[in-house]
C-alpha cells in the first residue's frame, strides 16, 4: 500500500516558532508591534498558522540574521499589517541605512578593540585613561604610581580634559622619580587633611599650610622644569590640538560645571587652606623673582 504524508493545513504557535528558528514569545510580540499579523483563532482558543504566516516568519528570521531592525522590517514589509502575505519583503529603501549603522558599529567595534589592546599594553587602570595621559606615564615601573594619583588623573581628565590631566601627570611623574618631594607632599597631605570641621577656616594652621603648599608646588614646577616636562607638554599640547575633532570638544563638561557636581567633603578649613595657596601660587608665578617663590601670608588676605 502507498503512504503519502500529508502536511498541515495549519500549525499551532509552538510548532510555527520551531519551524522558523524562534521562540513562541517572538511571534507574539511580531503580533503586538504590527509586524505580522494575528491570525485567527481556532475552535479551541488557539492561534492557527498557515503557509503565509510562516512565509512570513521566514523572512522576519533572514532580516533579522542580517542585522535589520524590527521597526525597519515593518517599512519594508509595509505599514499596512493586512498586507499580503506572499509578497516578498521590499528591504532596497532600509539597506543604504543598514549599512550605515554597520559602518558605526564597526566603527566602535575598532574603537574598543583599540582600548583592550591599550589595556593589555599598558595595565588596568592606567590604559582606561586617555592616550596622552597613558604615553605619558607608561614609562615609569610599576608600583611607582599610587591608585590615589590614577583616581585624581580619573577626576581631573573630567573636569579638564585630557590636556589637564596631562599637566598633573607630570607632577606625578616628578612625585615618582623624586623620593623627598613625595615624602613632602605625604606629610603636607596628612597635614591638611587634618583640617577637618573641627578647625575654623581663621585658624593660623591654614595659613601656614597654604604658604607651604605653595612653596611645594613651587618645588615641584622646578623640578618639572628640569626634567624637561614642560617642554614634552607643549608638544603633546600642539598634536591633541591638531587632532580634536568638534565633536569631542562638544562632550567636554564646562569646568565650572563639573567641579559644582564632584564631591570631595572638604572642611571650610581646608578650603580656604586651597584657595588661598592657589592665590599665593599665582602671585609667585607673577613674580617669578623671588628666592623661595613664595612669601608669608599678605595681611590683606587674611
Amino acid at each position: 500500500m502507498y503512504h503519502s504524508l500529508t502536511p498541515p493545513r495549519q500549525v499551532k504557535i509552538g510548532d510555527a516558532a520551531a519551524f522558523a528558528g524562534i521562540t513562541p514569545r517572538a511571534i507574539r510580540h511580531y503580533h503586538q508591534i504590527g509586524l505580522l499579523p494575528e491570525p485567527e483563532r481556532g475552535g479551541d482558543g488557539r492561534r492557527r498558522y498557515g503557509y503565509g504566516d510562516m512565509i512570513r516568519l521566514l523572512w522576519i528570521r533572514r532580516m533579522a540574521d542580517a542585522g535589520i531592525s524590527l521597526d525597519d522590517m515593518r517599512a519594508a514589509f509595509g505599514e499596512a499589517g493586512d498586507q499580503a502575505l506572499d509578497q516578498a519583503p521590499d528591504i532596497e529603501s532600509v539597506l543604504s541605512r543598514l549599512e550605515e549603522t554597520l559602518a558605526a558599529q564597526e566603527a566602535a567595534v575598532k574603537r574598543r578593540r583599540a582600548a583592550v589592546q591599550r589595556l593589555q599594553a599598558v595595565g588596568s587602570p592606567l590604559g582606561l585613561l586617555s592616550e596622552p595621559v597613558t604615553d605619558r606615564l607608561r614609562h615609569l615601573p610599576p608600583g611607582a604610581l599610587r591608585p590615589s594619583d590614577l583616581d585624581a588623573l580619573l577626576v581631573t581628565e573630567r573636569i579638564f580634559g585630557p590636556l589637564g590631566a596631562v599637566i598633573q601627570a607630570g607632577t606625578f611623574v616628578v612625585l615618582a622619580t623624586h623620593p623627598d618631594l613625595r615624602a613632602e607632599e605625604d606629610r603636607r597631605e596628612a597635614a591638611e587633611a587634618a583640617l577637618d570641621d573641627g578647625v575654623e577656616p581663621d585658624d593660623p594652621r591654614v595659613e601656614e599650610l597654604a604658604v607651604q603648599r605653595c612653596a611645594h608646588q613651587m618645588a615641584l614646577n622646578q623640578a618639572i622644569e628640569a626634567a624637561g616636562l614642560d617642554a614634552d607638554e607643549e608638544k603633546i599640547f600642539e598634536v591633541h590640538d591638531a587632532d580634536r575633532t568638534g565633536e569631542e570638544s562638544a562632550k567636554l563638561m564646562s569646568a565650572a560645571t563639573a567641579i559644582t557636581k564632584m564631591p570631595y567633603g572638604f572642611s571650610p578649613a581646608r578650603m580656604r587652606c586651597l584657595e588661598l595657596a592657589g592665590r599665593l601660587f599665582g602671585e609667585a608665578l607673577a613674580a617669578a623673582g623671588s628666592a623661595d617663590g613664595c612669601s608669608p601670608v599678605p595681611d590683606t588676605v587674611r
